[in-house]
């Protein structure tokens, strides 16, 4: 199994309602640059950055207090009481409480991942002054809703609800953590088996049923309420100030979850919005790309963060 270089430590902040459960790098004691949080995506976990963590040169560690939440309904960040949806606004809430807490009024470098990024870009540019960088993984946002559509999709939403509760939005269960890695493998065959085993240790975790389940509230699976608005998303773009660099994988894969409505075109043309922004791609890495190329992307996250 993968053995980690570096490992995190854990702690639970009161954020709001919830004990958010947080992973920690370092401590602090030597920490002269900005705090560096990182930002996970839908369906994952915080010890996901791991492997880029152990990645990282240890004079860039040296300096650096690194901070990565699980978000609420994912990992060990687990609702007070059963939930059945959730917002995208309260992921931009939680992200300003939990910088209140650790990084007070210092400005950090951000980093965020598939959903993490898509939180990371709308919360630099509703707290533009709260970020000195900022990072995005393959965070490419969501197709332009029609408007027209909302009728069947204020449906579509109310019909799963229903489907949830009636138990039919389960996630599946596994004899064991092995049962959990080659489910990881099978779906990112990059992914190392020795990093499949380490990581379903921390993705999922046996039930009083001694069966093993991903760490993620099935409520997630409920579609969005609210229709995506292009036109905010392109205001928030708009008001981003911070250096800004988007790190696209070589088999994005976009056209597949997106079923060609969203195409890479088109996240390039609402990125022209901010101010300040360069894009790179990471060769032979799929969506997981801090998974398939952590080497790469720690890289490419020290480099950025030193202009």
């Amino acid at each position: 199994m993968y053995q980690a270089l570096r490992p995190s430590r854990s702690t639970f902040v009161r954020i709001r309602t919830l004990d958010y459960h947080v992973r920690l790098w370092g401590d602090g004691a030597d920490a002269q640059a900005p705090p560096l949080v990182l930002l996970h995506g839908w369906m994952d976990v915080a010890a996901s950055y791991q492997f880029v963590v152990d990645a990282f040169g240890p004079d860039f560690l040296r300096a650096r207090t690194i901070i990565a939440p699980d978000w609420r309904g994912f990992g060990l960040s687990k609702p007070p009481a059963p939930c059945d949806h959730y917002l995208f606004v309260d992921y931009l809430a939680d992200l300003d409480f939990l910088l209140d807490h650790f990084a007070g009024d210092r400005p950090v470098d951000l980093v965020g991942h598939s959903m993490g990024g898509n939180v990371a870009m709308h919360y630099a540019g509703a707290r533009a002054a709260r970020i000195r960088r900022l990072i995005d993984l393959e965070g490419f946002g969501m197709p332009a809703a029609d408007p027209r559509t909302a009728p069947a999709h204020y449906a579509q939403w109310m019909d799963e609800l229903k489907l949830l509760y009636q138990g039919k939005m389960a996630l599946q269960s596994y004899d064991g953590p092995e049962g959990v890695a080659q489910r990881l493998t099978k779906t990112n065959p990059r992914l190392a088996p020795d990093k499949a085993e380490w990581l379903a240790r921390h993705w999922a975790q046996p039930g009083a049923d001694g069966r093993w389940r991903i760490l993620g509230d099935p409520a997630h699976k409920v579609v969005g309420a609210y229709l995506s608005r292009v036109e905010e998303v392109l205001a928030l773009y708009a008001a981003i100030s911070a250096p800004t660099l988007v790190v696209e994988a070589s088999d994005n894969g976009l056209h597949k979850w997106s079923g060609n409505t969203y195409t890479l075109e088109e996240f390039h043309e609402r990125l022209r919005q901010v101010r300040d922004c360069r894009r790179t791609v990471v060769p032979d890495a799929g969506h997981m790309l801090h998974h398939d190329q952590p080497q790469a992307v720690a890289q490419l996250i020290e480099q950025f963060l030193q202009l």
